[in-house]
C-alpha cells in the first residue's frame, strides 16, 4: 500500500504545482465574484473547463519533454518573430500585473488577520517568493511548492463548515445558466481566462525541460524515445490529476461564496481579501481564517509561477539560459525577468491602479492571449519537423482544438456584448 502511495506522489509534479497555481488569489477572487454575484450559476463553467485543461496542458507538457525546449523556444521556430516577440511581451504585462493582484490579495489576508502595514507586507511577501527562486535549488524549490499545494484544502473546510442546499448546488453545476449581458459574460471570459491561462502553458512547459535536465541530462523524448512510453504515461496522470485538483478547489470557492454571500444579499465581492472578510459575520471566525490561509498560501504558490512561466518565455524568446537549476551567474537574463516581474509587481501595490480592476482585467486580458497561443500551440503540436513521431494523436487534437474554439466563441461574445452595450444610447 505505501508502496503504491509512493509510486503514485513519485508521478506527480509539473501537472500538480501547474494545477495548484491555477487557484492563486486574482483566481480565487474570481471564483468568488462567480458566486457572491450569480449563486449557482457559474459552478457549471468548471465541468466544461476541466477537461479543456487537461487537453492543452497535456499538449504544452508534451512539447516541452518531447522537444527539449520550452514554449517560446518553441513559438521562435515555427512563428515570425513578430508574432513570437508580441505574444511574450502580452504574458509578461498580464503575469506582472497578476502578481501584483495576488500580492495586495496576500497583503490584505494577513492584514485582514493581524493588522498592521499592508504595503509592508506586500513587500516581504514578494521579495520572500524572489529570494527562494534565486537562492533555492530546483529539486528542493519544487519540493516547497509541492507542500504549498496543501493549503488549498482549506477551501474545502469552508464549504463543510457550511450548511450545503444540494438540490441548487446539483442544478446549477449540471444545468449551464446563460445570460446575455456584459457583465455576465465579462464574468465567464474571466473564469475561463483564470483557469484556462497562458502562464501555465509556458510554466508546464518549462517544467518539463527542468525535469529531463534533472534526470536525464536534457535529453528530449525526441532523441531518446525508449523513454517516451513511461513519461507520456506519467505526464497524462501528473496532468490529469493536478487540474483536477484545481478545479475541485475553483468549486469549493465558488460553492462556499455561493452559499454565504450570495444568500444573505453580498453580491459586490471583488477581491478575495474582500471575501475573506464578508464571510466572517456568516460562517464564522474558523471559516474566515481558513479563506484568509488559503489566499497566503496559495499566493505563495502563485507568484512564483507567474514570475517564473515570464521568465522562461522571456529568455528563450532571446535564447538565454533559462532554468531554475542554474546559479544566478549563469543565467542572469533569466532571474533578472523574474526580479522584474515581482519587482514591478510590488510596484503596483503602491501605485494608483485600481487592484480590482486590474485583477479582474488580468485574468480577461489572459483569455484574450489564450486564443492566439493555443491556436499557436497547436500548430507547434501537430507539426511532425518539430515533434517527430510523437505529433498529438486525433484524440488530443480534437480536446486541443475544442478548448481553443471555447475560447474564441468566449472572448467573441464578450466582445459583442460589450460593443452593443457601447452603442447603446448613453453607452
Amino acid at each position: 500500500m505505501k508502496k503504491t502511495l509512493r509510486q503514485w506522489l513519485s508521478k506527480l509534479g509539473p501537472g500538480l504545482i501547474t494545477g495548484a497555481a491555477d487557484d492563486d488569489p486574482s483566481g480565487i477572487a474570481t471564483y468568488s465574484q462567480g458566486g457572491a454575484q450569480y449563486g449557482f450559476g457559474t459552478l457549471w463553467t468548471l465541468l466544461i473547463t476541466y477537461p479543456l485543461m487537461v487537453g492543452i496542458q497535456i499538449i504544452s507538457a508534451r512539447i516541452g519533454c518531447i522537444t527539449g525546449q520550452g514554449l517560446a523556444a518553441n513559438l521562435a521556430k515555427t512563428h515570425s518573430r513578430g508574432v513570437t516577440f508580441s505574444l511574450v511581451t502580452l504574458l509578461l504585462v498580464a503575469n506582472t500585473i497578476n502578481i501584483g493582484a495576488d500580492l495586495a490579495a496576500m497583503a490584505d489576508a494577513i492584514k485582514l488577520v493581524v493588522g498592521g502595514p499592508r504595503h509592508l507586507y506586500a513587500v516581504a511577501l514578494g521579495m520572500t517568493c524572489l529570494l527562494l527562486q534565486v537562492f533555492i535549488p530546483y529539486q528542493r524549490y519544487v519540493g516547497i511548492l509541492k507542500w504549498l499545494t496543501l493549503s488549498l484544502f482549506a477551501y474545502v473546510g469552508t464549504v463543510f463548515a457550511s450548511h450545503i442546499p444540494w438540490g441548487a448546488m446539483l442544478h446549477g453545476t449540471l444545468v449551464p445558466k446563460i445570460e446575455i449581458s456584459q457583465n455576465y459574460l465579462l464574468l465567464i471570459v474571466a473564469i475561463f481566462g483564470t483557469t484556462i491561462s497562458p502562464y501555465l502553458f509556458f510554466w508546464q512547459a518549462g517544467q518539463e525541460v527542468e525535469e529531463l535536465a534533472l534526470k536525464h541530462d536534457g535529453i528530449s523524448l525526441r532523441n531518446s524515445p525508449e523513454n517516451a512510453r513511461h513519461h507520456l504515461h506519467r505526464i497524462n496522470i501528473d496532468t490529469a490529476l493536478g487540474m483536477a485538483f484545481s478545479n475541485i478547489i475553483a468549486f469549493f470557492i465558488m460553492l462556499t461564496t455561493a452559499i454565504t454571500l450570495y444568500t444573505h444579499g453580498l453580491h459586490d465581492i471583488q477581491t478575495s481579501a474582500q471575501a475573506a472578510e464578508a464571510l466572517r459575520p456568516i460562517g464564522g471566525e474558523f471559516t474566515f481564517l481558513l479563506f484568509a490561509a488559503g489566499i497566503l498560501g496559495t499566493g505563495l504558490l502563485a507568484v512564483p509561477v507567474l514570475a517564473g512561466s515570464a521568465a522562461y518565455a522571456v529568455a528563450e524568446t532571446f535564447r538565454w539560459s533559462s532554468s531554475l537549476g542554474l546559479e544566478l551567474k549563469s543565467a542572469k537574463g533569466f532571474y533578472a525577468i523574474i526580479a522584474l516581474a515581482t519587482l514591478v509587481g510590488v510596484l503596483l501595490d503602491f501605485s494608483p491602479i485600481d487592484p480590482v480592476k486590474a485583477l479582474l482585467w488580468s485574468a480577461v486580458l489572459n483569455g484574450i492571449i489564450s486564443v492566439p497561443l493555443m491556436i499557436a500551440m497547436m500548430r507547434i503540436a501537430t507539426q511532425q519537423e518539430v515533434m517527430g513521431k510523437f505529433v498529438i494523436g486525433t484524440r488530443l487534437k480534437w480536446l486541443g482544438w475544442l478548448a481553443t474554439g471555447v475560447m474564441i466563441l468566449a472572448v467573441l461574445a464578450f466582445g459583442i456584448t460589450s460593443l452593443l452595450e457601447y452603442l447603446k444610447p448613453g453607452g
